[in-house]
């Protein structure tokens, strides 16, 4: 079986961009859309929030202005240099390597990362999710639903808040993996994005969770795409082993 890492994303555009193809100039001008609200609306005010790959902070600033106290991860410097002076707390990791002497009320592990191509990166992204979620805290995450790539096809556009995204190019690789263009068009520049990604079936999920330590506690949306975990019991030992 073939396997694709982030090393096999790419990105066009100006400017600086991370090793998974990750635009900073674009991250950081993209708006919440919507995420925080679900965020919040799942988990107790105030709450610690762990918020793994950051990024230019489209979310991490809605979530403070929300009261909750953020600590913000993300391997790129330029990234975390966009929230630095916010009020979160900043922290330069990969997801998979990060082991905080610390457990948080809430992990969150969004834009549709657990969707990685990489099967042995989706455990470890689960497992540090484990690793820093608090025994009686939960784990938010954002996965594509099901069938979501069937409904895709070059062309397919809509835009927002002065941003056109659309749809430039979606292959089948094989065994249930895509790579998928997205161009991202304002009126002063353009970038695109290309990516691997697994669309993971709501079985195959949950078996991933579960591998992990991880139980799904409610789907927070009709089509299954926003997920609370729980850790699937308090066996898990010290916050660093």
């Amino acid at each position: 079986m073939t396997t694709f890492t982030r090393d096999d994303h790419r990105g066009t555009g100006p400017g600086e961009f991370t090793p998974d193809g990750c635009s900073v100039q674009m991250y950081a001008r993209l708006p919440d859309n919507g995420e925080t609200e679900i965020i919040a609306g799942a988990v107790p005010s105030g709450a610690a929030v762990l918020e793994l790959g950051a990024g230019a902070g489209r979310m991490t600033r809605p979530l403070l202005a929300r009261g909750f106290h953020v600590t913000a991860v993300d391997e790129s410097p330029a990234m975390l240099e966009q929230i630095e002076g916010t009020g979160a707390v900043t922290v330069r990791s990969t997801i998979e390597d990060l082991d905080l002497d610390a457990r948080f009320d809430v992990v969150t592990l969004t834009s549709f990362l657990v969707n990685t191509a990489d099967e042995a990166l989706r455990a470890r992204l689960l497992r540090t999710c484990l690793r820093h979620v608090a025994a009686d805290g939960c784990v938010v995450i954002q996965r594509e639903p099901d069938g979501r790539n069937e409904k895709l096809k070059p062309g397919v556009a809509w835009s927002r808040e002065g941003m056109t995204i659309s749809i430039v190019s979606i292959e089948p690789v094989g065994e249930g993996v895509s790579r998928t263009c997205i161009g991202y068009a304002f009126e002063d520049a353009q970038w695109t994005q290309t990516f691997y990604s697994h669309n993971l079936s709501t079985s195959r999920f949950e078996a991933a969770l579960s591998d992990a330590g991880l139980t799904v506690d409610a789907y927070l949306t009709d089509d299954r795409s926003w997920v609370r975990a729980r850790p699937a019991d308090d066996g898990r030992g010290p916050a660093t082993p």
